[in-house]
C-alpha cells in the first residue's frame, strides 16, 4: 500500500505558482523530518526543503524567496508552495518522510512517494 502520496503537479508557464501536498499514511513514521526533493532529466536527485516536527526549516538557495514549505502535522501533509518558478524547476518532486533535516542527501529517508511532475514553460 502507497505511504506517502504527492500531488498537485503540473504545467505552468514560467512565473506562475503550483502548491505540491504530501499525504504520509499512518504506518509512515512522520515524527522525525519531512522533505521534497527534485530530480530534472538526466541530473541527479537534489534536495529542495525540509521540516521537522518543531517546524524549523532548511532549504537551498534556489527555493529561498520563492519556496515555502509548510506541514499539517495533525493531518501528517506536507506542502510546498512554488511562487515565481522558472524553466529550470522543472523536474519530477519527490516528498520524503522518516528521515533527518541535515540529510540533504536524503539517504536517510525511509519512506518516498512517487512523485509529481511539475513542468514550466518559458
Amino acid at each position: 500500500a502507497a505511504q506517502v502520496v504527492e500531488s498537485g503537479g503540473g504545467s505552468v508557464q514560467a512565473g506562475g505558482s503550483l502548491r505540491l501536498s504530501c499525504i504520509a499514511y499512518d504506518n509512515v513514521d512522520s515524527r522525525y523530518c519531512m522533505a521534497w526533493f527534485r530530480q530534472a532529466p538526466g541530473k541527479e536527485r537534489e534536495f529542495v526543503s525540509a521540516i521537522d516536527t518543531d517546524g524549523e526549516i532548511t532549504e537551498e538557495d534556489f527555493a529561498k524567496g520563492r519556496f515555502t514549505i509548510s506541514k499539517d502535522n495533525t493531518r501528517h501533509i506536507l506542502y510546498l508552495q512554488m511562487n515565481d518558478l522558472k524553466p529550470e524547476d522543472t523536474a519530477m518532486y519527490y516528498c520524503a518522510a522518516g528521515g533527518y533535516c541535515y540529510d540533504s542527501g536524503g539517504f536517510s529517508f525511509g519512506h518516498w512517494g512517487e512523485g509529481t511532475q511539475v513542468t514550466v514553460l518559458s
